[in-house]
């Protein structure tokens, strides 16, 4: 997989591959934590199931951006995706504000980490 990211066309601002594995380890425990105890609250009945909707839809998401990138080198696919992955981190961060702040603000690292995520799969969509 790391052959076919070095094999395309990437813009001048794209990080090393190496890069991506220490960053998403990272982000990934903070959605243990943060999704974790969402979930925890809505067994509790702290919190309707309704808030779960963007969690799942982003963890879906996130989990199908790599095959369609690096199994199936479909940049549109790929794009649409993490599209999707960056509208669901905004929805959970405005669901969470007035539910569970700190659930919101954890997903910052995550948001900003995929904001970037995005503006490259973007130039790497035009650039391909």
């Amino acid at each position: 997989m790391e052959s076919f990211y070095t094999e395309i066309i990437q813009p001048s601002f794209a990080p090393p591959g190496w890069i991506f594995g220490p960053v998403w380890t990272f982000l990934y425990l903070i959605m243990i934590l943060s999704f974790g105890s969402a979930v925890r609250l809505v067994f509790s009945k702290k919190l309707n199931l309704i808030v779960l909707v963007p969690i799942v839809i982003n963890i879906v998401s996130n989990l199908l951006w790599t095959p369609f990138f690096f199994r199936m080198q479909n940049f549109d696919l790929a794009l649409i995706d993490i599209l999707i992955v960056w509208s669901s981190i905004l929805w959970i961060m405005y669901i969470f504000w007035n539910k569970k702040r700190w659930i919101a603000y954890a997903q910052i690292p995550y948001f900003l980490w995929v904001s970037f995520a995005t503006v490259l799969m973007i130039s790497i969509w035009m650039l391909n």
